[in-house]
């Protein structure tokens, strides 16, 4: 048991964990008894370090290895020394409660969304990277399942062009392994387990493993891959399928126009239309700085382009607001 009292708690999270149980009428002290959060030992009460890791104010002043810590990096590997390819670390140290919010948040925003035109519809439709709940699922369970004893460990989420790993300190329990993970459920912290279904995480604790995998089967990816690296962490991986998404959007592009007109462009033109291909307009500048290429290169593809009849210009050329389309 941690060396910490009701007042090191945050009283916001225990305010709204009472009126949650419908325990506004009760003594704090009784509602964390009640839920095995707090036991008196020698005549003195005393808080579970499972209370402390759910409510702490101050997480750092007692779990400094509650954390979840996001790293992105540039490519399909990491890199170290003078290649480092991190293009993004962050680190997040809250109380269980506020961490998988400001985890999920924080995540949120460093995820892909792709647009691909629906030729049959000639509509947009907007596909995610990963499958929400695959992804959130499994940060929801490494920061609930995870063997907080291990101290200076943390969960590390990596994130590469192709894939998003997720690990968590400690092994599975005996009953679990990495091949029957999808069918056996178990919780290495029940009573932090039990609070964050009264809190309304009862979609991310409940489903579980199971709906990860045919999650990611609905999504046409590859099935999550558990392993436990160093036999000290359990690692979930999902992989994206960003090179099939490429292909598809080349096969589109090639679709919308024939096969004879796309064998007479060039590769830049082929390029930008692929590009194209995934978004309603798009401006000469952004195709600048995705191809890397020149404004004359750029303007000289489009008028190409646009002579052929395959796009159409918005606005005029000196509009701010100019932008291409395919037609």
């Amino acid at each position: 048991m941690m060396d910490a009292t009701v007042n090191d708690l945050d009283q916001g999270l225990l305010t709204q964990y009472k009126h949650i149980l419908n325990a506004e009428h009760l003594p704090m002290e009784q509602v964390l008894k009640a839920r095995g959060l707090m036991k008196t030992v020698e005549g003195r009460d005393k808080l579970t370090n499972a209370a402390v890791l759910l409510f702490a104010e101050n997480i750092m002043q007692f779990y400094p290895n509650c954390r979840v810590r996001f790293v992105r990096y540039e490519g399909n590997t990491a890199k170290a020394g003078t290649q480092i390819n991190i293009v993004k670390d962050k680190s997040m140290d809250h109380c269980i409660l506020k961490l998988v919010d400001i985890a999920k948040e924080y995540i949120a925003t460093q995820l892909q969304e792709f647009t691909a035109l629906d030729t049959k519809t000639g509509t947009f439709k907007i596909v995610p990277e990963y499958p929400e709940f695959a992804w959130l699922e499994g940060i929801v369970n490494a920061i609930v399942h995870r063997e907080y004893a291990l101290a200076g460990d943390y969960i590390l989420v990596s994130m590469y062009d192709d894939r998003l790993e997720i690990k968590s300190p400690g092994r599975l329990p005996n009953i679990v392994t990495v091949e029957n993970i999808r069918h056996t459920r178990y919780a290495r912290n029940p009573k932090i387990s039990r609070v964050l279904t009264e809190f309304g995480y009862v979609r991310e604790l409940n489903e579980g493993v199971k709906r990860i995998y045919s999650d990611m089967e609905a999504f046409f990816l590859d099935d999550p891959e558990y392993s436990e690296p160093g036999q000290q962490a359990v690692k979930l991986t999902l992989k994206n399928n960003i090179v099939m998404r490429k292909i598809r959007q080349k096969e589109q592009a090639i679709g919308n126009i024939g096969n004879d007109i796309w064998e007479q462009l060039d590769d830049l033109e082929r390029e930008i239309l692929v590009y194209m291909g995934s978004r309603r307009a798009v401006s000469r500048k952004e195709l600048e700085e995705q191809t890397k290429k020149s404004r004359g290169t750029i303007l000289k593809r489009l008028k190409h382009l646009s002579d052929l009849g395959i796009i159409k210009q918005n606005g005029r050329l000196r509009d701010p607001q100019h932008s291409y389309s395919l037609k």
